[in-house]
């Protein structure tokens, strides 16, 4: 399968994810990293931190339709395996950010900015995993 090059979408969606980031920080003093933000929303425990990262994940959720309103079509997604293989993918994932000490958006975006050393260790660790990954599923395995 063959991945559009979108470097004026991608860049804008980096950008806003940036200011979300930076936004969240700024307001409220919280790192953006999307695993914490939900764990806080499925094992609360403390109303204060509820609200505003339910409203993140709502935010999140509703997204996809503020695109359908603003342009008259839902994003275009291409996903190229089955729903299992996509929770699979959300569990080991799940597992990965918890003995990783956070996730993937919240070391690359926000830990990268503030120079944690965890994060500097842990986004080349991402990069050379998915590079291996996509390596030996695209031409080793022929997928």
């Amino acid at each position: 399968m063959e991945t559009a090059f979108t470097p004026v979408v991608s860049a804008a969606g980096g950008a806003l994810i940036g200011l979300g980031a930076v936004l969240l920080m700024a307001g409220l003093g919280r790192i953006l990293g999307a695993t914490s933000i939900m764990a806080g929303v499925l094992f609360p425990d403390n109303r204060d931190e509820f609200s505003w990262r339910a409203a993140m994940v709502l935010g999140m959720v509703l997204a996809p339709g503020l695109i359908l309103l603003a342009t008259g079509s839902w994003p275009d997604l291409q996903i190229p395996v089955s729903p299992g293989m996509i929770a699979i993918g959300g569990v080991i994932a799940g597992i990965g950010a918890s003995f990783g000490s956070g996730c993937t958006s919240g070391h690359g975006v926000c830990g990268l900015s503030r120079l944690s050393v965890r994060s500097l260790v842990a986004v080349p660790t991402f990069m050379a995993t998915a590079a291996a990954t996509v390596f030996v599923i695209r031409h080793v395995l022929g997928g």
